[in-house]
């Protein structure tokens, strides 16, 4: 390893265009394109690619074409998650997904951050912060999950949703930033 991709994996600044780190991605971009590639038909081929690409990956994956991700050996899958298409994970932190979770089209799931000041920008400093999507989360279309965010149990993220704080089990968030519009779902669960 190197120190870069040490770095990263510790949550500390790091240099995104480190070669290695380059290399990985560019190495990830050819297993999202023969996952994108694969007959959706065959089920247990796609499963098979998913888990040459993910840290690890539960039974019964439904990923839709086309799929983008950063590294996917950060990106920890549940069982029965289905992920729609154009979706996008930048994995440069882990991305743990739970069971049950349904992800809409064009979900955009961020790690990294990237300092305020123009300078260390320029010098190509970043870092990362975790996502974390507990059991049986519903993701609408076109949100967007910002570094850092936890959501949890059966949450719903409403459609177009740009998600900047945790979002608390059983609620609704809706909005730019999101907040809170419904709570106390699934009461008798």
């Amino acid at each position: 390893m190197t120190e870069a991709l040490d770095l990263m994996r510790a949550g500390e600044p790091y240099q995104g265009m480190d070669p290695t780190l380059v290399a990985l991605r560019m190495a990830a971009r050819q297993r999202c394109r023969q996952l994108n590639e694969h007959d959706m038909a065959d089920q247990a081929g796609r499963q098979q690619l998913a888990e040459q690409l993910f840290e690890s990956c539960g039974d019964n994956l439904w990923l839709e074409a086309p799929f983008q991700c950063d590294y996917g050996t950060q990106i920890r899958l549940g069982d029965n998650v289905f992920i729609n298409m154009d979706c996008v994970i930048l994995d440069c932190a882990p991305v743990i997904i739970g069971n049950n979770v349904l992800l809409g089209p064009k979900v955009q799931i961020y790690t990294p951050c990237h300092p305020l000041e123009a300078a260390p920008r320029r010098d190509g400093l970043e870092w990362a912060r975790p996502v974390t999507l507990g059991d049986d989360v519903w993701v609408g279309g076109g949100a967007i999950l910002c570094p850092g965010v936890t959501v949890g149990d059966r949450a719903v993220i409403a459609a177009g949703a740009v998600v900047t704080k945790d979002v608390p089990a059983d609620t609704v968030v809706a909005g730019n930033p999101a907040r809170v519009i419904r709570s106390g779902l699934n009461p008798t669960e």
